[in-house]
């Protein structure tokens, strides 16, 4: 017996989906690809004879600057990962969302350029630009946490995302770019804030249980 409409189109649907979300992962690809490039033009400035030690010294803004963008990108991607992972269909509101997304991780790699430059590093513009881009980019995943929750027919479970959680995060990169602006001594110390949203929400949730939990 052939397959009904309603399962073709929905099959339909969910090939769909993985194209688009493989063409997702390819764009962070590509992100985190633009970011190391950088450090390939560092290793071909090394002279004959000169010291590795030496080059990695004088580049060292440069290096931070990849792990701590890399270290960002990948931990917002595990996020859209896990926040997807149930998600079989996909709304138009939540494919401009994630194209949203992928904006603001295609435009990662230019503030981390000013990051890594010893003059443009610690003033305001590129604070703004760096962490600001993080938090849209955190935002975006709670619009998308927000649209995923609220349709049932998009998931096959009923797991819905923690929209929380995702928001937490957002407010975090607020706090985070209102103290560097406020104390530039900090620098991007304050980024280890990072780790606070998840133990925040846990300690909240069990001091104020859901009368229906």
């Amino acid at each position: 017996m052939s397959e009904s409409r309603t399962e073709s189109r929905l099959r339909n649907r969910e090939r769909d989906l993985e194209r688009f979300l493989t063409f997702v992962d390819a764009i962070v690809a590509i992100a985190i690809t633009l970011l190391v490039l950088p450090l390939v033009d560092i290793a071909g400035q090394l002279p004959d004879g000169g010291s590795v030690a030496h080059l990695l010294h004088e580049n060292s803004g440069q290096i931070w600057a990849f792990f701590l963008s890399f270290a960002v990108i990948a931990n917002l991607w595990l996020t859209q990962h896990r926040v997807l992972t149930h998600v079989v269909t996909a709304s138009d509101w939540l494919i401009r969302l994630m194209l949203l997304w992928t904006v603001t991780i295609v435009v990662l790699p230019f503030p981390t350029a000013l990051v890594a430059g010893h003059d443009a590093s610690n003033q305001a513009t590129t604070k703004v630009l760096y962490v600001g881009t993080m938090a849209a980019s955190s935002l975006v995943l709670g619009l998308i946490c927000l649209e995923i929750a609220r349709n049932d027919w998009i998931r096959d479970s009923d797991d819905r995302p923690d929209v929380v959680r995702a928001f937490a995060t957002f407010v975090a990169f607020v706090v985070i770019l209102a103290l560097m602006l406020a104390a530039p001594g900090l620098s991007y110390w304050p980024l280890l804030l990072l780790v606070l949203p998840d133990p925040v929400v846990a300690f909240w949730r069990h001091r104020h249980p859901r009368p229906d939990a």
